[in-house]
Order: C-alpha cells, then sequence, then structure tokens
C-alpha cells in the first residue's frame, strides 16, 4: 500500500470521526422512516378502498401522501446531516408541490391494474388469485397451486374479470328433468333447499327457478340465487349435491341427452350381389325406354301449304 492511499484512508477515518454519529442517526431516521410509512401506507390504503368507491382518486391520495412523505424524511435526513434547514424547507415544500401537481394532473391518463393483492380474477383464460403486482408483472396464484407470472402490458389488452369488485355472485345449477308433470314440484323442491341454505341472500335478488328451455326430450329448469363472493365455490357446490339427493329420493326423473345409432350388418358378398342387380336392372330399364318423339314448332300441316 503506497503512501497515497494511506493518505485517503487517514482522511477517511478523519471525517468518520468527525461526522460517523451525525451519518448513523440520519441512517437510522431514514430507515424508520421508511418502514413507517410503508405500514401507514398499508393501512391508508384498506380504509380507503372501503370508504371510497373510486379507486383513482384513492390511489391519488395515497400517492400524494405517499411523496409528501418521503420529502419529509429525506428534509429531516439532510438536516441531521448538518445541512442549513432553511434551504432544505424549501425544497422539500418546492419538490412536494410540482410532484403532488403532477401526480393530480397525470393520474387520469396513466393506465392503472383492475384489481389488486389478494383478489381473486380471471384474466383471459387463467383463473386465480392476485399474490404480488410489479411494474413489469402481475404473480397469480392458481386454484391448481401453479404460479404464473402475466405482463402487465398484456393484461392491460386483455379482458379482466375481477370477482371482489362486488361482494356477492350469483350461483346458476341448471337441472334436467324427463316429465313435464314434474315441472311444479321439481321447482318447489329447488327454491325450498336454496332458501333453507345459510348462505345464500335475499339480496340483490331472493331465490328463484326458472323454466329455461325444452329441447332434445327434456325440460331445463335453472335454479337461481346470490351467496357472498368467499363462499360462492363451495356453496355451489353444496346445493347441487342437495338438489340430486332430494330430487333422487322423491322421485324426479332428470333427463340426459340420447343418440340413437343404427348399425347395419352385411356380408362383402352379400353387397356385391345387391351391387349387380342394381347394374342390371339399370341396364334392361336403358333398353326399354322408347326413343324421345322429335319436337318441332312447325307442324306437318304447315309444311303442305
Amino acid at each position: 500500500m503506497d503512501g497515497t492511499e494511506v493518505e485517503r484512508l487517514k482522511r477517511v477515518g478523519v471525517v468518520l470521526g468527525e461526522h460517523g454519529a451525525e451519518m448513523i442517526q440520519a441512517l437510522l431516521i431514514l430507515v424508520i422512516g421508511l418502514i413507517l410509512i410503508h405500514w401507514l401506507m398499508k393501512r391508508l390504503r384498506n380504509f380507503l378502498d372501503k370508504a371510497l368507491s373510486n379507486r383513482s382518486k384513492a390511489a391519488t391520495i395515497i400517492s400524494s401522501l405517499y411523496v409528501f412523505l418521503i420529502t419529509v424524511i429525506l428534509a429531516a435526513v439532510l438536516v441531521q446531516l448538518g445541512i442549513d434547514g432553511r434551504n432544505v424547507i424549501r425544497v422539500v415544500i418546492i419538490i412536494s408541490l410540482i410532484a403532488i401537481a403532477l401526480i393530480i394532473s397525470l393520474r387520469p391518463y396513466i393506465p392503472t391494474l383492475p384489481f389488486k393483492v389478494g383478489n381473486t380474477v380471471k384474466v383471459g383464460d387463467l383463473l386465480g388469485k392476485i399474490e404480488a403486482t410489479t411494474l413489469v408483472h402481475t404473480k397469480i396464484r392458481t386454484f391448481d397451486g401453479k404460479t404464473v407470472f402475466i405482463p402487465n402490458e398484456k393484461i392491460l389488452r386483455d379482458f379482466v374479470i375481477n370477482y371482489n369488485v362486488t361482494p356477492t355472485r350469483r350461483i346458476k345449477i341448471d337441472i334436467p328433468i324427463r316429465h313435464i308433470r314434474d315441472i311444479l314440484r321439481t321447482k318447489q323442491l329447488l327454491e325450498k333447499i336454496m332458501v333453507a341454505d345459510p348462505r345464500v341472500l335475499e339480496k340483490p335478488a331472493r331465490p328463484v327457478v326458472y323454466t329455461i328451455n325444452l329441447v332434445e326430450g327434456c325440460v331445463m329448469l335453472g335454479a337461481r340465487c346470490w351467496v357472498n363472493n368467499a363462499k360462492f365455490w363451495v356453496a355451489k357446490c353444496d346445493l347441487l349435491e342437495k338438489m340430486l339427493m332430494v330430487l333422487d329420493r322423491e322421485g324426479v326423473a332428470l333427463a340426459f341427452r340420447r343418440k340413437a345409432v343404427r348399425v347395419f350388418h352385411e356380408t362383402p358378398l352379400e353387397i356385391n350381389d345387391i351391387n349387380e342387380s342394381q347394374k342390371i336392372l339399370a341396364h334392361e330399364a336403358e333398353n326399354e325406354l322408347p326413343s324421345a318423339p322429335v319436337m318441332s314448332a312447325i307442324s306437318k300441316e304447315d309444311l303442305e301449304s
């Protein structure tokens, strides 16, 4: 190690000795401040998601407050490092105002993802729960255990179904029955099953059963009811199982699609005999046909005259 490097190390040691405590304190302020801001933003985001129906307005408020708090933390760090407090405050106010003005004015033109972490969504043909989002991609955990990373550009260009936007969801169960005489009794049984389930809601609509269609030898009945989003899948499976068991116990015959298939058994010899017979009949018919008469618009009397 030469003399120049030794001198540099001595200068670094002198600086650390004089300002080391201030640097450590500034670093602690920065780290603790960022942790508190992250905690506060998370709580505020949850509160605004419940209090405000307009997600764009909530995002604008959160972003503006986040920028302001970050600038305050940076100002505290600079003051701790010995920079003039009055100049720092002026710079902080200017930066905060500019940043907040840009956020408010440009926010309507910035595309945002139509979901948040924890939502159950369908993106294209992919159904799952949002686990994380970044500026580049979105992480989705499907219900069969796969983790899929989707580029945000694809999400913004494709259709997205967010099942958590509304608190309730409608269950649709179609039951095909065989006999028309069982329509009223079956509708009463299905409606009774839905009303008796505590998960089924009276609003936005009470449980009801429709006669949907008559096709392919069956009467299609449609049971419809509303449940909370979190209970949709389990409630639908349970209701379908109860309906099938009750209909079986009450003797209601279900209808299933059927196709009639005819099978002809013929030997190759029989097929050849049929073909030869058809050829002989066609030849005889052709020889027995009389010659077609000559048709003319000029009669024999006209030629003699």
